[in-house]
């Protein structure tokens, strides 16, 4: 008597019909896929004897299914890459790698031209002023806490500006009583020699480096024909008594400022610059 050749599951008898040997059983197509088959990872769906499947690690799908988790491309056929539980394409691995630009917060990739501050990036035309909006790129830019400025708009909005020529000081500012000043602003005014760090004379809001006083504003003694510059020289008694007449008078001789007195920076730090691909 010949064997009987049905499925193992439901016992229909399969004799010229598909099957599926599983476990060293056989079992009919609808049995496979009730009590055998693999649940397709993305779709959940049983994936039945005759579809295709791919496996990795104990997972299972249908090939149709098996794409990449970023741009969907399909994977059944191509080199993967599996990360963080998700598959990806070898395209998309190399972005998921990459720097994001702060600004669009899409990566960087090689090719693009980038700016580069403390450890954030840019793309370059996604790096502009706070302000106006306007591309900085590779440019000269200020920080403001989170914000960064062109150097157009850091003047209008921050630089203080020289009591002199009432342009911004971006750098290598001076300030004598609580005014800001150009160090090339800051000039003797009559051989318009630079001021900052040497001694000098202020007169009526005039300001002389130590020979043009002498020279042009300090009094001379009348007893030794020299200027009297708030020094005191015992050169004779004349010269003493006139600068004791002037002080009882009122009319005093200019205080002389000493190396560097009352002068420190203004001016506030250079732009930085960022840097390219």
């Amino acid at each position: 008597m010949a064997e009987k050749f049905d499925c193992h599951y439901c016992r229909d008898n399969l004799q010229g019909k598909k099957y599926v040997q599983k476990d060293g059983h056989h079992c009919c197509l609808k049995c496979f896929d009730k009590f055998c088959a693999n649940t397709c990872v993305q779709c959940r769906k049983p994936i039945g004897a005759d579809s295709k499947e791919v496996h990795y690690k104990n997972r299972y799908w249908h090939d149709t299914c098996f794409r990449c988790s970023k741009c969907l491309q399909p994977l059944a056929s191509e080199t993967f890459v599996a990360k963080d539980n998700k598959i990806l394409c070898n395209k998309c691995t190399t972005r998921e790698d990459n720097p994001k630009c702060k600004g669009c917060l899409k990566p960087i990739v090689a090719g693009d031209q980038n700016v580069e501050y403390k450890g954030t990036v840019w793309h370059k035309d996604c790096f502009t002023c706070s302000n106006c909006k306007q591309v900085i790129g590779t440019g000269s830019f200020f920080p403001k806490g989170e914000d960064f400025y062109c150097v157009t708009c850091h003047e209008a909005k921050f630089a203080k500006h020289c009591v002199k020529c009432n342009k911004a000081i971006t750098s290598g500012g001076i300030t004598y009583q609580d005014q800001p000043w150009h160090a090339e602003c800051f000039v003797c005014v009559t051989c318009s020699k630079k001021l900052a760090g040497q001694r000098f004379t202020a007169v009526e809001d005039q300001y002389y480096c130590v020979d043009c006083y002498k020279n042009f504003v300090a009094k001379k003694c009348a007893g030794c024909k020299n200027p009297i510059t708030g020094q005191v020289s015992l050169c004779n008694t004349e010269h003493l008594r006139l600068l004791l007449t002037y002080a009882a008078a009122g009319d005093h001789e200019p205080e002389t400022h000493g190396h560097g007195q009352a002068l420190r920076g203004a001016g506030g730090a250079g732009g930085r610059r960022g840097r390219g691909a």
